[in-house]
């Protein structure tokens, strides 16, 4: 079922990546949340490695992504060229030089309760990556989204290690289905707004 905490919160959203229509309601929250920044470059940062199977959730939507040949948001991080540890750093300075102001959503796995396994968080605020594992890295993101892989414990970096398939697979699957809906939302936005443009220079023409 989705949840979405109290206003007066830091923004933050979670649904089961069963839910009916999930990706829908996910790509709702997208869009109701960022469709004041679609003026800025919308950026993932996909961070996880395909070494790992709990870890590769991040390089599993960025891939994913890059097939569905999206418009509208950027991609770092896929299977081929993933975002982890030991280039998190140099990517983040690309974003930054390549692009202006770019508006960074942070995407990667997490471990957590046992009754949040399967879940998928959109939060307001940067990500912390590698904390589950005691890595110190930069922070990421304006926004972050969280799916929860497996159960925290003892020994994390073998529990990610030993994470089931399938379950990362259809994490990253909900995960996609829900920025190539929002990705065609903006799309159409800017459209409108073109459309929009067009006609009030053409007004203003006719009044010259």
């Amino acid at each position: 079922m989705p949840f979405r905490l109290k206003p007066h919160k830091p923004y933050s959203f979670f649904i089961e990546h069963t839910e009916r229509s999930g990706s829908r309601l996910l790509a709702d929250q997208l869009y109701e949340q960022l469709v004041d920044e679609t003026h800025r470059p919308i950026v993932l940062v996909c961070i996880g490695s395909d070494r790992s199977t709990g870890d590769s959730l991040g390089p599993l939507v960025g891939t994913f992504l890059e097939e569905r040949h999206i418009r509208n948001v950027h991609v770092y991080g896929t299977l081929t060229k993933p975002v982890h540890a030991l280039n998190l750093v140099e990517t983040l300075h690309e974003i930054q030089t390549r692009f202006h102001q770019p508006l960074i959503i942070a995407i990667d796995a997490c471990l957590g309760r046992l009754s949040s396994v399967g879940y998928v968080f959109f939060s307001e605020g940067p990500l912390a990556p590698g904390a589950g594992v005691q890595k110190e890295l930069p922070a990421v993101g304006a926004y972050n989204i969280k799916a929860v892989v497996n159960v925290s414990g003892f020994m994390e970096m073998m529990i990610l290690q030993n994470t089931r398939l399938h379950l990362v697979y259809e994490l990253a699957r909900f995960i996609t289905e829900g920025f190539v809906d929002f990705d065609a939302r903006i799309g159409r936005l800017h459209h409108e707004e073109a459309a929009i443009t067009r006609l009030r220079q053409s007004r203003d023409e006719s009044k010259s």
